[in-house]
């Protein structure tokens, strides 16, 4: 399967914050949406990092409740990896599994077209195991 067949059955839409905003403008997008990350971008297109959950609490526990009225930027990872619409969806598995990430934005001609997250990839291989044993009692049941 493909990163493309993904964003087809979920939809492209990606929630972003900018580089600028604060760590709490980012708390109440998270929570708004309940999603676990979201994409730092200045101009909604082009990624300049990404941010978690797990970003804050890691700064949370660091730096003490001031990260919360610090930008965005402060936190954030600036070095994404990045899919496109036509990977294959168990590589993306194994390189999110290897590097434990959660999301992985995905990007085509250098732009922002969607993200995927590890139960979106946990979700196509349920759907793929699926069809191949519906496959198989047909085959048998024949």
């Amino acid at each position: 399967m493909l990163i493309g067949t993904i964003l087809r059955g979920k939809g492209s839409g990606v929630t972003t914050v900018t580089p600028d905003a604060t760590v709490r403008e980012l708390l109440a997008q998270l929570a708004e949406h309940n999603i676990g990350a979201v994409v730092v971008s200045a101009d909604g297109a082009t990624i300049d990092g990404i941010v978690s959950e797990r970003d804050v609490v890691r700064r949370l526990h660091d730096r003490g409740a001031a990260i919360l009225d610090e930008p965005v930027s402060s936190i954030m990872t600036v070095e994404v990896r990045t899919v496109g619409p036509g990977d294959r969806v168990d590589e993306l598995r194994k390189t999110m599994t290897q590097h434990r990430f959660r999301h992985m934005p995905v990007t085509e001609n250098g732009r922002l077209v969607g993200i995927v997250s590890i139960g979106d990839v946990v979700k196509s291989a349920i759907e793929e195991l699926e069809t191949e044993k519906a496959s198989l009692v047909d085959y048998l049941h024949r």
